[in-house]
């Protein structure tokens, strides 16, 4: 059984399904079938990864074993904190590619802005010269504030076509949120079911779900999807996988989005990673 899941497109032109899966810890042959049933057998067609989720391989290899062609599938990775120095950007956009066996990504993005070091203006411009090549498709940011994508504008002349940040119920991120639509940079949400059971098992999420005869996950990513975020929630079990996506027949009121957003928190990031000073190794 295979889901269709719509698209957004991007400030680039590039299309990407509004729902992907989560890469993170799926490793080694038991990953690539995980990942493989989520594209053959469920429909997901957006896979999310990083260079340090030391996983590229794993995701290749899935790639290659499923029958769905590589143009139809949207692949994800990302340039970490110790690498952003330009020449040590390019030879890792390379890397990333070798270890996947992709001949480009899709999508590739600075994985945190690492201010301290101040050098991720420099990977922006390794990520644009990567995507001259035809290396990459589309080239983004995750963990961005404002500023810093400001400054990127503003000292290369080129946009990120997305944004993947931190969001959930716990922490909605709305300034964040209507920032971005007014620069038309698409927001996209990790850890959208915030790694944790407490959002699952919250009251008001509970009973907007039990309205809809839908789980507590499916209410939270369909209030993903209305804010306009394209989320990538992580899951090896291949009942998630589909009820992930099995979010289009139903759609929240304005009052219940309201319900589940008002449920953020000042303090509501999963591991206080603020990236006005957090620094990926």
């Amino acid at each position: 059984m295979s889901t269709s899941i719509p698209e957004m497109t991007l400030n680039d032109g590039v299309t990407l399904p509004v729902i992907g899966l989560g890469t993170y810890a799926l490793k080694g042959n038991q990953g690539v079938e995980s990942i493989e049933h989520a594209v053959d057998r469920v429909g997901y067609r957006l896979l999310d990864s990083a260079y340090n989720y030391e996983n590229e391989g794993t995701v290749g290899e899935a790639v290659r074993r499923s029958s769905v062609p590589r143009e139809e599938l949207r692949i994800t990775s990302k340039l970490p904190g110790r690498y952003q120095a330009y020449n040590q950007a390019v030879t890792t956009i390379e890397e990333s590619l070798y270890r996947a066996n992709l001949d480009y990504y899709d999508l590739y993005l600075i994985h945190w802005p690492n201010p301290k070091q101040d050098k991720y203006v420099e990977a922006w411009q390794a990520l644009i010269d990567a995507q001259k090549k035809g290396l990459i498709r589309s080239i983004g940011v995750c963990n961005f504030l404002p500023e810093h994508i400001e400054r990127l504008i503003k000292e290369t002349g080129v946009k990120p076509s997305i944004n993947q940040i931190e969001l959930h119920p716990f922490f909605n991120q709305a300034d964040q949120r209507d920032w971005h639509a007014n620069q038309n940079v698409q927001i996209q949400s990790w850890s959208p079911l915030a790694r944790a059971n407490d959002v699952l098992e919250n009251n008001v999420i509970k009973e907007i779900a039990s309205n809809y005869h839908k789980t507590a996950s499916q209410v939270i990513l369909r209030w993903h999807y209305q804010l306009g975020a394209i989320s990538i929630p992580k899951s090896a079990s291949p009942k998630r996988q589909l009820e992930n996506i099995s979010i289009f027949d139903f759609s929240l009121t304005d009052d219940e989005i309201g319900l589940i957003s008002d449920l953020s928190k000042p303090n509501g990031r999963i591991n206080n990673q603020d990236p006005s000073v957090y620094e990926e190794f």
